[in-house]
């Protein structure tokens, strides 16, 4: 199937700031996370070039979810000004190789991700595969059309989630994810979740009574849970509201072809060179960076039988 990326580009920056030294470029900009992101891109680009691709941003702006909650996020330190600037810079970045980016004043990247994810999941023969730093978007897996690409350590490992794997680690389907988080919290995000009930509690009671709704609706008839969860059923309805991704944000964008990616590299091998990135540039045949093919497009081109003339040399 072609692939649809979508690219969680703060959460993907940050990480790769992280991870990486503080490189900086020719006119001594801090430039560590752009070559992280860089390097990704190229090895995704090598592996299997997407057919199409968006980058999705967050926004200074408060979103939604603090408007209601303005403890939301409230324990994150401010970012610093190396990794701002590389925050911005990182849409040019994304020019290079073709990839539009995309962001909404009042919502967060992975309710962008979601929303595109909704309207094409329907594409025929297309897989929507969304690329992230962390695992919010989990609650968005469908069967193997969606799938989620996250990072184990550094930028360069990293596991691929469709429904079975999140099965297979945490005991249900990716649809009860929403629920679990609203029962366990998120510390990342200061969701609070649902006092004394820890990740081993949640996996129990959504494999017995599936939704928040179905598990609240069983508290009166057992003794056990009006114990454990008397009361509490509107502070894990209001984590659920926090955690739940929004699917329908206004973008203007009504066709899969607006993400079509060109293949050009041309464009990636000039921002390298402007950006000093010496490494990644060896990646490209010399003088050709249209030349940096997939491991897929190059096994075709080993596959396609010699022309009359080439098997004269």
């Amino acid at each position: 199937m072609k692939k649809l990326l979508l690219i969680d580009a703060n959460s993907v920056i940050h990480r790769s700031f992280h991870a990486l030294p503080p490189f900086t470029g020719p006119s001594g900009e801090p430039t560590g996370a752009l070559y992280g992101v860089a390097s990704i891109l190229l090895k995704l680009w090598r592996e299997e070039r997407p057919a199409y691709a968006a980058a999705l941003f967050d926004r200074p702006e408060p979103t939604f979810r603090k408007k209601e909650y303005a403890a939301y996020k409230a324990q994150r330190p401010p970012a610093p000004d190396e990794l701002i600037s590389q925050i911005i810079e990182a849409h040019h970045l994304f020019e290079a190789f073709g990839i539009k980016t995309f962001e909404k004043p009042g919502f967060e990247a992975d309710d962008l991700i979601a929303t595109f994810a909704e309207q094409f999941k329907g594409e025929p023969d297309v897989q929507v595969v969304i690329l992230t730093g962390d695992r919010d978007t989990l609650q968005m897996i469908e069967d193997d059309k969606i799938v989620v690409r996250t990072f184990n350590k550094g930028v360069s490992d990293t596991t691929i989630y469709d429904e079975k794997t999140v099965i297979e680690k945490y005991g249900f389907a990716p649809k009860f994810m929403v629920d679990y988080k609203a029962l366990v919290g998120d510390p990342s995000d200061n969701i609070k979740g649902v006092s004394g009930v820890g990740p081993k509690t949640a996996t129990e009671l959504i494999k017995k009574f599936g939704t928040i709704e179905d598990i609240w609706r069983a508290v009166p008839g057992d003794p056990k849970l009006v114990a454990r969860l008397g009361g509490r059923e509107e502070e894990a309805k209001f984590s659920k509201k926090l955690v739940i991704l929004e699917r329908h944000v206004p973008v203007e964008l009504s066709d899969i072809s607006g993400l079509c990616i060109t293949g050009d590299m041309l464009p990636v091998e000039a921002y390298f060179e402007k950006e000093g990135f010496a490494t990644l540039l060896k990646r490209f045949e010399k003088g050709n960076g249209a030349a940096f093919a997939s491991e897929a497009d190059a096994k075709k081109k080993k596959e396609k039988p010699p022309s009359r003339q080439q098997a004269m040399f």
